[in-house]
């Protein structure tokens, strides 16, 4: 699993879809995956910028899962988002459910971020709602990158202020340069 850690604009999802087209893997979207499946009071929530609260994102996480077969790579975009989520994926890959986690931390400057998000143009992707996304990311997920360091993961940071395409290279070298992955069975 190539998991894609970084705030909302920092290119997750340009990324996770070139590394999955060009090596052929799975590439989940937990923000495109939830705007799909939640509906009604808690989608619009959503949509003004508040987070889902953890059980009913892993739940959701855990029958996209289901679909993976764990000696498949994929990518992991956008989730874990908190550390309670991120405990409950790491009692995952202790059971057996991928063959490895690979960490990349896309970061880049908040005046980078913001035009991007600006630029994108979704419906949450307003001022007060970018805000938001930054503190929540800042108190909420950032705790995540040191419970990983904790738990002995290798975190790879990648400077995301750079060109889509030099990103690209970066990830693309780095991952050619990792060993290929062991497989565990499931238990």
């Amino acid at each position: 699993m190539i998991m894609l850690l970084g705030v909302a604009g920092a290119g997750k999802s340009t990324q996770g879809k070139l590394l999955a087209d060009e090596k052929g893997y799975a590439w989940i979207s937990t923000g495109e995956v939830l705007r799909v499946v939640i509906t009604g009071t808690r989608r619009h929530q959503m949509l003004e910028g508040k987070l889902l609260n953890d059980q009913e994102v892993i739940s959701v996480m855990d029958n996209v899962l289901n679909m993976i077969d764990p000696i498949d790579e994929f990518v992991l975009d956008g989730f874990p988002r908190t550390v309670i989520q991120l405990k409950w994926l790491l009692v995952q890959a202790e059971k057996g459910r991928f063959s490895r986690i690979i960490v990349l931390h896309l970061y880049a400057d908040k005046p980078i971020v913001y035009d991007r998000l600006i630029l994108r143009g979704r419906q949450d992707d307003n001022e007060i709602a970018i805000n938001k996304r930054f503190e929540e990311f800042k108190d909420v997920t950032v705790p995540i990158l040191a419970e990983l360091k904790k738990h002995k993961i290798d975190i790879y940071d990648i400077d995301a202020s750079q060109s889509a395409e030099k990103i690209h290279d970066e990830i693309m070298n780095l991952l050619n340069s990792l060993p290929q992955p062991v497989y565990k069975k499931s238990s």
